[in-house]
C-alpha cells in the first residue's frame, strides 16, 4: 500500500475552494465544540502552555500545569518561583530546561513591557521569550479571536495528505489555509483540523473507514483504507 508516489504527493490533487468549504464543514459538523485541550484560566495561563507544549503533548503539559499555576498564577508569581522552581515542575515535559528558561524570562519582559499582561499583536507576541509565529497565533486565536491558523504537525500534515493546503513549509500551509479557508470559518477551524489530525487522519496510519469529511479528501490511499478497515496495515 505504501508506495514512493503517495509518500511524496499523497494528495492526487489540491481541493477546489468549493471541497475546502464542505471539507472544513463537515469537520465542524462532526466536532462542533472543537477547543482547545490544554488547560488554563486566562491569557497569562494559556500562554505559557502554549509555550510548554512545543514538542510535547497537551496531556502531558496538563498534567504538569496543575501544580505550576496553582504556584505561580501570574507573570509576578512565576519570576519569583524562579527557573529552578518552574523547573522541577515540568521536569517530565520535553526541552523543560530551556521552557523553564523562557517561562521565566517571558514572564518578566511581561512585567517590564507590559504592565503583566499578555499583548494581542504577533509583534509583541513573538518578541517574547520561547514565542515563535505558531505560539503566537494560538494565543492570538484563542485569547483575542483572530482569525490566524497555527500550523503544527497535525496540520501541516492534514493540509498535504488531503490537498486541503499543499504547502513545502509551515508558513507556506499556514498561507494557503488562511487563503482557501471561508473567512467566516477560519477561526474555529484551527481546532477542527488539530483535533482530527490528532485523533482521525493520524500519522502512521489516517484512520479514512471514520472519517467525517472522506469525500471531499484527496488523499490518494483513502479508498484503500477505508475498504481495508481498522485491521489494516500501516498507511504511512
Amino acid at each position: 500500500m505504501k508506495t514512493p508516489a503517495s509518500r511524496a504527493r499523497p494528495a492526487r490533487r489540491a481541493m477546489t475552494l468549493a471541497e475546502v468549504r464542505t471539507f472544513i464543514s463537515q469537520l465542524a459538523a462532526a466536532n462542533p465544540d472543537a477547543a482547545s485541550e490544554l488547560n488554563f484560566v486566562d491569557d497569562y495561563t494559556l500562554l505559557v502552555a502554549v509555550v510548554l507544549s512545543a514538542q510535547a503533548t497537551d496531556a502531558s503539559v496538563n498534567r504538569a500545569t496543575v501544580a505550576l499555576f496553582r504556584d505561580a498564577p501570574n507573570p509576578q508569581a512565576m519570576v519569583e518561583l524562579g527557573e529552578e522552581k518552574v523547573g522541577q515542575h515540568i521536569r517530565t515535559i520535553g526541552l523543560w530546561r530551556t521552557k523553564a528558561h523562557n517561562v521565566v524570562a517571558l514572564s518578566r519582559q511581561l512585567l517590564e513591557r507590559f504592565d503583566g499582561q499578555v499583548p494581542g499583536d504577533r509583534a509583541a507576541l513573538e518578541s517574547l521569550p520561547g514565542v515563535g509565529r505558531k505560539t503566537a497565533n494560538v494565543v492570538m486565536n484563542v485569547a483575542f479571536g483572530d482569525s490566524t491558523m497555527a500550523v503544527d504537525t497535525h496540520i501541516f500534515r492534514i493540509g498535504n495528505r488531503t490537498g486541503l493546503a499543499p504547502g513545502t513549509t509551515p508558513r507556506a500551509v499556514e498561507d494557503q489555509l488562511v487563503r482557501r479557508i471561508p473567512a467566516e470559518m477560519l477561526r474555529p477551524a484551527h481546532h477542527w483540523l488539530i483535533l482530527h489530525g490528532r485523533y482521525v487522519c493520524k500519522a502512521r496510519k489516517p484512520e479514512c473507514w471514520r472519517c467525517p469529511a472522506y469525500d471531499p479528501c484527496q488523499y490518494r490511499l483513502k479508498d484503500d483504507l477505508r475498504a481495508v478497515g481498522p485491521g489494516g496495515a500501516t498507511a504511512g
